[in-house]
């Protein structure tokens, strides 16, 4: 299986910062997509990042290289997860809203196990943080028309990993026990996908 890890946003992409602007949701995420490939590629499992480039890369361009890798493989052998934080606000003050949240496409699709991997691991690698779900057709995800889920081909998800304009999530997201647990969620929840 082929493993795609998406790193959401880019260098040039305006706002996506917490209020005080010191945290960039792009440095970030790079960071945790980069580590999470590296740690499913020690542990035997082929996986690159989507985005390799520091820079913005379009949406269409994002889900053009993952439904390449499925025209090649054959779609049940690949599968996309795109890597965010949260925002409940328009980036200028403080917000509110906490938790962990995953996303896929509407209606019952392959994305919709790979999600039930991923909240899974979630549950176990943030006791204490709110898992934000939605079971409203029988799975946690909450469903969505992004666009990089709704195009490929292959099973998608998008984790949104706290919010980065709420300053206890945020201290979290920034410490290291707390970067290792939003990193080993989805290693965790990808294997078990994988292999299940």
């Amino acid at each position: 299986m082929k493993i795609l890890i998406d790193n959401g946003h880019g260098s040039n992409t305006p706002g996506k910062c917490s209020p005080d602007s010191r945290y960039h949701e792009w440095s970030y995420t790079r960071q945790i997509a980069a580590a999470i490939v590296r740690q499913l590629k020690y542990a035997g499992y082929d996986a690159d990042l989507l985005v390799p480039e520091d820079y913005d890369v379009s949406l269409r361009a994002r889900v053009e290289r993952a439904n390449t890798w499925c025209r090649q493989l054959g779609r049940r052998n690949v599968c996309l997860v795109s890597i965010h934080t949260n925002a409940a606000g328009n980036g200028k003050q403080w917000m509110n809203a906490r938790g962990w949240t995953c996303y896929t496409s509407r209606g019952q699709t392959a994305g919709d196990h790979l999600a039930t991997c991923l909240y899974e691991a979630a549950s176990l690698h943030l006791p204490g943080h709110k898992i934000r779900k939605d079971y409203s057709d029988g799975d946690p995800d909450w469903e969505s028309d992004f666009y990089i889920l709704k195009n490929t081909l292959c099973a998608s998800a998008l984790s949104e990993n706290l919010f980065h304009d709420n300053p206890q999530d945020l201290a979290f997201l920034e410490s290291v026990p707390g970067r290792q647990a939003i990193i080993d969620l989805h290693v965790r929840g990808i294997i078990d996908y994988v292999n299940g």
